[in-house]
């Protein structure tokens, strides 16, 4: 039995969908069907019942459903003590951070929190929001670095997941300019020239943030989408490119705006605050991370985010 296929049937009893389980476990459909298909096999019974409308699990699969979830938390756990014992003599600190910020907001940040002298080694896991999602839920990693807004939901319950902001953003609406240096796409767009958008898919974190913002859906109504992708920086490549109006991180595009490169699509009614907020796992703990967490938790009582 492959502990994959424990993962692939958590995923696909949450989600209800092959393809988009599929999607999720970053297989193809038809071998992500053959492990479900192999670990029905080796349980000995049908767990899903397939459908028109997606796949649903048995009693047999509901049964199955809290203990494969224990069986990979004491993997996971069996995994984590052991590495753990290997590494006692060295301090490592493991981080997943959000495609976007690990290369424009993680290096400065971490700099000013971490002596890299004697931390021994710091590990830096990049990805979009819902691979390091899974990293987070999996005990693989100390934190999880991500924007993050009031409105867009997370899969961290608030009971189990600390979190503590340590920057912040604005998601920003730019294209490029036009041969007078005016918004080439510009918002909100109109029925005869809709504004041509270019979107992150469903694993990004931005994109869950644009889709749960009232602002967004109900202002830039005038609109189709042209081009989707979870990497802000792919999309900004391609609003620079001129192929339509992407909201990005001001922290990504502030190089850009300044040069000239990019400009706004709108006014600043489109704009949308964002936080950069650092998640705590309760699963994986040591020194290292205690001692990152006491710091980011003094200087959040003492002030503003760090």
């Amino acid at each position: 039995m492959d502990l994959d296929w424990l993962k692939d049937f958590l995923a696909l009893a949450e989600l209800k969908s092959f393809s988009r389980a599929a999607d999720m476990r970053n297989v193809t459909q038809p071998a992500f069907s053959r492990r479900i298909r192999a670990l029905e096999d080796w349980v000995g019974t049908p767990l899903f019942v397939r459908g028109a409308q997606g796949a649903c699990l048995t009693p047999a699969g509901n049964h199955f459903q809290p203990l494969a979830a224990d069986m990979i938390r004491g993997l996971d756990r069996a995994r984590r003590d052991t590495r753990a014992v290997g590494e006692r003599d060295t301090v490592a600190l493991s981080i997943a951070a959000t495609h976007a910020l690990s290369f424009t907001f993680f290096p400065s940040w971490i700099r000013r929190h971490v002596r890299f002298e004697a931390l021994g080694t710091l590990n830096l896991i990049s990805d979009s929001m819902e691979a390091c999602e899974q990293i987070m839920l999996g005990g693989e990693v100390h934190f999880l670095l991500c924007h993050y807004h009031a409105e867009a939901p997370t899969r961290f319950e608030p009971n189990r997941f600390q979190s503590v902001q340590v920057g912040d953003d604005v998601l920003v609406p730019v294209c490029a300019p036009d041969a007078e240096g005016r918004p080439a796409w510009p918002l909100p767009g109109a029925p005869e020239q809709p504004t041509r958008l270019l979107a992150y898919s469903q694993a990004s974190g931005l994109g869950r943030i644009l889709t749960a913002h009232q602002a967004v859906r109900t202002e830039a109504v005038h609109s189709e989408t042209g081009f989707t992708s979870h990497l802000a920086a792919t999309l900004m490549t391609m609003a620079r490119e001129g192929h339509g109006v992407a909201w990005l991180p001001r922290t990504l595009a502030e190089e850009d705006l300044s040069r000239g490169r990019l400009v706004r699509a709108g006014p600043e009614q489109f704009d949308i605050p964002i936080e950069i907020r650092l998640f705590r796992s309760p699963d994986c703990r040591n020194h290292a991370a205690d001692e990152l967490w006491s710091d980011l938790s003094d200087i959040r009582a003492g002030g503003p985010p760090p």
